[in-house]
């Protein structure tokens, strides 16, 4: 059974950093996508990041840029989420979730939309205060 717990959030004025994890258990095969997702009061989901446990590949949602890094722990049991230069509007609650492998690939095809995100967490709040 895969469970995903996320861990990390917190309360920051802008600008600063927080960084989120997300511990993997039950997880047997070593090459699937997992990402970081988030939901603002009022808001539609969003995705945040994607990776591709396979060969390391990283996709980004245009409004983190160059902000957030999404990494994985070398034991492939931790993933994270290093976020700086937060700012009001990344106020959200963040989660973490994992396609099933038989659904994935190294493009993690249609990420953002999360539709093919069969295990979720159960979420961490970050507040960003301007």
């Amino acid at each position: 059974q895969v469970e995903l717990a996320e861990s990390g959030g917190g309360s920051v004025q802008a600008g600063g950093s927080l960084r989120l994890s997300c511990a993997i258990q039950g997880y047997t095969h070593d090459r699937y996508c997992i990402g970081w997702f988030r939901r603002a009061p009022g808001k539609e989901r969003e995705g945040v990041a994607a990776f591709y446990t396979g060969g390391g590949l990283t996709y980004y949602a245009d409004s983190v840029k160059g902000r957030f890094t999404i990494s994985q722990h070398n034991a492939k049991n931790t993933l994270y989420l290093q976020m700086n230069n937060l700012q009001h509007e990344d106020t959200a609650m963040y989660y973490c979730a994992a396609v099933p492998p038989w659904n994935s690939s190294p493009t993690c095809g249609g990420w953002s939309s999360g539709v093919a995100f069969g295990y979720w967490g159960q979420g961490t709040q970050v507040t960003v205060s301007s």
